[in-house]
């Protein structure tokens, strides 16, 4: 097993945004969103090469990019020479137009919330972050909580309200994305929440919402490590334990959108009490309050709601290095269940590759190598390698870049779609 430790950040990402999905393999899919998904894709990009990309004639990429151009998606570029020459024509590529559109996304946690704000192309204008009590929001107040967390963006990011194209928001729990409600959510006191209607009501501008672990595996597969992979799957630790997969360059949600989730898969019968409800859920093994439940237990601490959760896990992970034999027991235990749950992800799933993601992830003795060599325990022995794991901590703006993928891909899909191009004729 392959485990590698990367920190991610905007300037280290590849040019472009979006999925590089490999030449001649989405043949089903409309050549006009094609042509623009690999533009996005590439960054900037000769007509000559997408042609061949494509495997069109230059004549249909030509007449396919003027369209886009005309209605401003895309736009010519002077390109870099490969020589100094100077002479002839100067070389053009073609790439999205960035000012085209502005969107945010925006995360809401059960301790903090972040923003930011990119543009048409995925370059990052502004981002915002702020701490909050952990208490749950009654459906009015996230709407309050909402409006103010992306006031704050734009203000920074020097743009208006009405200037954005949509907005993307993150949230646990159980989200129906296509309906736009959320069925529960620990952040939320209200069932069955009717979010995405009422965010787009209050903030005057469209809006798209979905599970946090989703949106996770979106901003790999937008901007990090997932861009060139066809399959993988996030697992993320923060509060809770959450999970998203790509499968063959696109998100998958399961039948009825609610699929992937992987913290409420059942570790131990009759087990440990979940936030969800029910017991014995891995989430309920390898959380933060889970953590604090056992540091409580095991080391006579004293843990109170009102208190912070940050302060006492830094205060555990500092005796476990330390050399506290029980503070390393309680990180060991719930690195062991952690290993459990990703062997049943390659049981089940078999992808390519799994990413690590989370502000827990911080805590090294969740995957120390000789926990995660459980895993292979675990895993069936068909005498093939596990899948790669790698570590991403890319801070706590990971779920808002989802939340701005989800936003530029709904613009980009209702710009582009079938449609919308009868209604012009």
């Amino acid at each position: 097993m392959v485990l590698r430790m990367q920190r991610k950040s905007e300037e280290q990402r590849q040019p472009g945004c979006g999925p590089l999905i490999p030449p001649l393999s989405e043949t089903m899919r409309p050549l006009r969103q094609q042509v623009f998904d690999r533009i996005r894709a590439a960054g900037l990009i000769p007509r000559v090469q997408l042609a061949k990309e494509l495997g069109v004639s230059p004549a249909s990429v030509t007449t396919l990019t003027s369209e886009l151009i005309e209605v401003g998606l895309i736009e010519e570029v002077a390109a870099p020479r490969d020589s100094d020459s100077g002479r002839g024509r100067p070389a053009v590529a073609l790439g999205v137009r960035a000012d085209a559109h502005r969107v945010a996304g925006l995360k809401i946690s059960d301790r903090d919330m972040s923003a930011v704000i990119v543009d048409f192309a995925g370059n990052l204008i502004a981002d915002y972050h702020v701490d909050r009590p952990p208490t749950a929001f009654s459906l009015p107040e996230i709407l309050d909580a909402t409006e103010s967390l992306l006031d704050e963006v734009c203000t920074k990011a020097g743009v208006r309200r009405y200037e954005l194209s949509g907005a993307g928001i993150a949230l646990p729990g159980y989200v129906d994305s296509t309906g736009g409600t959320v069925l529960w959510s620990s952040v939320l006191r209200d069932r069955d929440a009717p979010l995405a209607a009422a965010a787009s009501v209050r903030l005057g501008l469209p809006v798209h919402i979905d599970n946090d672990a989703n949106l996770c595996a979106l901003a790999e597969l937008w901007f990090g490590a997932g861009r060139s992979r066809s399959d993988f799957a996030v697992v993320t630790i923060e509060h809770g334990v959450g999970m998203g997969l790509v499968i063959n360059h696109r998100l998958y949600r399961g039948a009825q959108g609610l699929g992937m989730e992987l913290g409420h898969t059942k570790v131990q019968l009759d087990g440990a009490l979940c936030r969800c409800g029910q017991r014995g859920c891995l989430e309920a093994y390898v959380a933060d309050y889970a953590l604090a439940r056992e540091a409580t237990t095991a080391l006579d601490w004293t843990y109170k709601g009102g208190q912070s959760m940050i302060v006492l896990l830094e205060s555990l992970y500092d005796h476990a290095k330390a050399g506290n034999q029980s503070a390393r027991s309680i990180f060991n235990r719930a690195g062991r269940y952690l290993a459990l749950g990703l062997a049943n992800v390659v049981n089940l799933f078999d992808p390519a590759f799994i990413i690590l993601s989370g502000e827990r992830m911080r805590f090294d003795y969740l995957y120390a190598a000789d926990t995660l060599a459980e895993m292979k325990a675990h895993v069936l022995q068909t005498g093939r390698p596990l899948p790669p794991i790698e570590i991403h901590a890319w801070g706590e703006m990971l779920w808002a870049h989802g939340a701005a993928a989800l936003a530029l891909s709904a613009i980009s899909e209702t710009r582009l779609s079938p449609a919308r191009e009868l209604a012009a004729q």
